[in-house]
């Protein structure tokens, strides 16, 4: 809140200059305005003093407006008497509904901040709840695959042929790299969540990058083709290539989850206007339309979808595109499929290149 900012003093003084000039501004319109007039509009600024301050200033406030709308508006004018019985009554009740109008703003404003706070409380423990949901059966079911197949390997070594074993270490490294994911996105949030990420830029070959992310789905494409599409052109960008791995890696991997077996990922890389821009798309079924604008939120995963994943991936990768002041637009092509257009503002070794293509 605003009072947090400010200290006592602070906010006594600020309230002797608030009244003051709303007094001022009230005198000199004091020709086309009743003294009574004038204490409803010192009353407003009560309340409004009340939604931002401290209980002690606002008394305060109330009692000094009260002073001021006595001295400087009430007849006889600049002393403190009151002779008018209707004019004590008013005063009285000035006073006492600025009282109760302060401290009852004040209190309201002290419940909002309450109900905020369990809202709040609320929230941590479903988010939480949801991080338990999802990570229980991510990391629980790579650790159990590591123990039963080192299991394996120990106590039936002898019975097993060498397809046996090899199969076993397949399904410890698969298991172990999903592990390592997982691990890796929680620690990739914590970082972009904490603000305490820097970037290291350098010059970056994007083809050899783009290469260097589809070799390590290799093994794990489960059928899918991935076709890259990038001029040999394209010239050196300073980027965190670290990150962009993992963007790249982050954006294959959800298309191969969800995308049906023999289907088309396309990875395309151009550079345009400072701009470099990836192009990720398959021929899958697509997003729900509904869905399209939670999808990079953190831990959401899409309605109706089998098992797996912690829908960290895709929040990771807006996150890290942010971190380069560059923006990612999802959309469903016309055809059929997803596209993730990802656009990031950067430096390349020779422009004049890019601009004789």
């Amino acid at each position: 809140m605003f009072s947090y900012k400010l200290n006592t003093v602070q906010q006594f003084t600020i309230i002797l200059l608030v009244v003051a000039l709303v007094s001022i501004g009230c005198f000199l319109l004091i020709d086309l305005i009743s003294y009574k007039i004038v204490a409803l509009i010192l009353l407003v600024t009560v309340s409004l003093i009340a939604m931002l301050f401290d209980i002690a200033p606002v008394l305060f406030a109330a009692f000094i407006s009260a002073i001021t709308w006595d001295f400087f508006f009430i007849p006889p004018k600049f002393t403190l008497s009151i002779q008018s019985p209707e004019d004590i009554l008013l005063f009285t009740m000035y006073f006492v509904i600025a009282l109760i109008h302060a401290v009852l703003t004040y209190k309201i404003r002290q419940y909002d901040k309450l109900e905020q706070k369990r809202e709040e409380k609320e929230n941590t423990l479903s988010l939480y709840n949801t991080i338990l949901n999802s990570l229980s059966h991510e990391l629980r079911t790579p650790i159990a695959t590591i123990i039963g197949a080192t299991d394996n390997l120990q106590s039936g070594s002898k019975n097993l042929s060498e397809n046996n074993k090899i199969e076993l270490i397949s399904e410890i490294s698969n298991a172990s790299l999903r592990l390592n994911r997982q691990v890796e996105n929680l620690l990739n949030m914590s970082r972009l969540e904490s603000g305490t990420y820097q970037l290291k830029m350098d010059w970056c070959d994007v083809c050899e990058l783009v290469y260097n992310v589809v070799k390590k789905f290799k093994d794990l494409s489960k059928g899918h083709k991935i076709q890259i599409e990038i001029s040999p052109l394209l010239p050196l960008c300073k980027i965190d290539s670290g990150l962009i791995e993992q963007v790249l890696y982050n954006l294959i991997q959800n298309a191969i989850t969800y995308i049906p077996l023999e289907a088309t990922i396309k990875i395309k890389a151009s550079y345009k206007a400072n701009q470099l821009t990836f192009v990720i798309e398959d021929d899958g079924p697509g997003f729900p339309e509904n869905e399209i604008s939670n999808v990079f939120d953190k831990f959401y995963r899409l309605k109706n979808t089998k098992a797996g994943g912690t829908g960290l991936g895709l929040s990771i990768v807006k996150g890290f595109i942010e971190a380069h002041k560059g923006n990612i637009i999802l959309e469903n092509k016309k055809e059929s499929g997803a596209k993730f257009t990802i656009n990031i503002p950067c430096e390349i070794s020779n422009l004049k290149a890019i601009e004789n293509e």
